[in-house]
């Protein structure tokens, strides 16, 4: 599978995916979870540049959930120096490809040393513009509804707004993806058919794709393949099939 066969007139424009199955990747191959983790960082670089070259936007990743502070604190130490180390190191990928960096979650719970490295790689590919890569971390969908919600609570308490403007794009203005589209087309590895608390709001009408491949065996053609089922799929947003045609 190659280039030749995705149709560059239909590509999503926001991808989203939930990189699943490093532990039981690694658990297969006789090693540890943080084994797993470690690999799966190569999935994840293949994946970006192989969505900036077919011109795919926006890409989404699910890096680290509310959820995930709950781990073994092991693991969760691995994860952020992991996390460090990815920053660190591929700076230049992101540079090289003109990628642009962003992240949502509740950043302020990620320890000082990945906050540091995190804001550094932000700013310094802030002018890029290729495509807006978003690390989710520290996140939570429902976390991020609620305070959409106290936040707009507030502001029709002060007179800031009127609560009969509240609308759709008054809740996004709120949202931690504020700046990003809706979610075209999500991704979810290792055969888990759930959304896991991941951008609720966001995909709506996204199409979901799921596929057995673990994480860290997830290459540029399962990529492919996912965009050829999406691309095969008729999006109609509510109406009828005439009336898309």
């Amino acid at each position: 599978m190659n280039l030749d066969t995705l149709d560059k007139t239909n590509l999503p424009r926001h991808l989203a995916i939930i990189m699943d199955g490093n532990g039981r990747w690694a658990k297969q191959q006789g090693f540890l979870r943080a084994f797993g983790h470690e690999n799966g960082t190569k999935s994840v670089k293949e994946t970006i540049e192989s969505c900036a070259k077919i011109g795919i936007e926006f890409l989404t990743l699910y890096a680290f959930s509310t959820e995930n502070w709950n781990r073994p604190k092991l693991e969760i130490e691995t994860l952020m120096k992991i996390l460090i180390n990815s920053l660190k190191k591929e700076l230049g990928t992101l540079q090289k490809n003109n990628i642009k960096l962003n992240a949502i979650g509740n950043l302020d719970k990620l320890p000082q040393s990945a906050q540091k490295e995190l804001l550094d790689v932000i700013d310094k590919t802030k002018n890029n513009t290729r495509l807006t890569l978003t690390l989710a971390l520290s996140y939570g969908s429902r976390e991020e509804l609620v305070n959409a919600v106290r936040i707009i609570s507030n502001k029709v308490k002060n007179n800031i707004i009127s609560i009969d403007t509240i609308d759709d794009s008054i809740i996004n203005e709120h949202l931690y993806t504020q700046n990003l589209p809706d979610v075209d087309l999500l991704i979810r590895t290792s055969g888990e058919h759930r959304i896991s608390n991941f951008l609720l709001w966001q995909i709506a009408y996204a199409e979901l794709y799921f596929t057995n491949v673990l994480w860290p065996d997830f290459k540029e053609k399962d990529l492919y393949e996912a965009i050829i089922s999406y691309q095969k799929r008729e999006r109609r947003f509510g109406k009828t099939s005439e009336q898309i045609k």
